[in-house]
């Protein structure tokens, strides 16, 4: 999320009535998650174990709760509860917009039935197809040629909680999902929004039925996405990549380009691109067959071991 105009970091002090340490006067021109973070952004961390990740990320002012030293340029931000405070700056420079009542701007030749939902400040290109009970959210943008079937949303909330004694917080959103040119999008697909950046679907990528796409997740171009794929949050699937049904991708991996991972697998780290992969958790596919066709013959196997034990047996005797 971008701050227009920016804000100094002693001047962010001052809303949240706490104070600013190292450079003050820096410029925050940003709200970001750790995930996305780029310079110019604020950050917030408020656990030790990732204090050292925050205050040597590319975040230039960080919303923190210990008083700690500074890095050279940057600034920090002393919070008793940065989560909270984080969404009130959020929340201060983003308000809540209420949905249009106004016809919104279609590209040239686009068909978006009357049924479909349309949020604020939503851009929708050119030669476009919008099915029926389509949802778009605030801030989300349709490339040109883009086809998206019944039923689907794009934008809902990030599923992305502050845990605390007595239940969850939850982190306001900022972010938004954008759709490039040529993108098919299937029926009852839900695209979350980033909670501070984009959710992007590249270029000429398809997604089947049933697909669930997670908050700040990047796809690249020319991918292909089948039915009950769940891809959680902060992922990089990168170009030309295969997800075939039901596979399952955990937070923060990446997905290399032109990898093809077989269908009902589940990767639990980041795999390579050029190679296919399956299982749960799964591993190269030459390898996973392999293990697949000896466990196959691992009752053959004790039969063989028990039948050369008997004689043994017997001779012993």
């Amino acid at each position: 999320m971008y701050l227009d105009p920016p804000q100094t970091a002693a001047q962010i002090a001052e809303l949240l009535g706490t104070k600013a340490k190292g450079n003050s006067e820096r410029l925050v021109t940003g709200l970001n998650e750790i995930n996305r973070v780029q310079a110019g952004d604020l950050v917030y961390v408020d656990h030790e174990k990732y204090y050292n990740k925050a205050l040597n990320s590319a975040a230039t002012t960080i919303l923190i709760n210990k008083d700690v030293e500074v890095p050279e340029g940057k600034a920090i931000v002393i919070s008793e509860d940065p989560c909270a405070d984080y969404n009130k700056l959020v929340r201060h420079f983003n308000p809540l917009l209420g949905w249009p009542r106004t016809e919104p701007v279609i590209g040239e030749g686009s068909e978006v039935h009357p049924s479909v939902v349309v949020g604020p400040n939503v851009k929708i290109g050119a030669g476009c197809r919008i099915m029926p009970g389509v949802v778009l959210y605030e801030n989300t943008t349709i490339g040109d040629r883009v086809i998206i079937h019944a039923n689907t949303v794009l934008g809902a909330d990030p599923f992305y909680f502050k845990k605390r004694p007595n239940g969850y917080d939850k982190m306001i959103p900022c972010g938004s999902v954008v759709i490039e040119d040529d993108v098919e999008i299937g029926a009852l697909c839900t695209i979350d929004r980033g909670l501070s950046a984009d959710t992007r679907i590249g270029q000429g990528t398809k997604l089947d039925n049933h697909v669930q796409v997670g908050h700040d997740t990047l796809i690249g171009k020319h991918c292909l996405i089948c039915a009950h794929v769940a891809i959680a949050g902060a992922v990089v699937v990168e170009d030309g990549v295969t997800l075939w049904g039901q596979v399952g991708i955990p937070s923060k991996l990446t997905v290399g380009k032109g990898a093809v991972i077989m269908g009902q697998s589940g990767i639990m780290s980041s795999v390579e691109g050029g190679k296919s992969y399956l299982g749960s958790p799964a591993s190269e596919l030459k390898t996973k067959l392999r293990e697949i066709a000896l466990t196959s013959r691992l009752p053959e196997l004790f039969r063989s071991i028990a039948e050369r034990s008997v004689p043994e047996k017997k001779q012993k005797d």
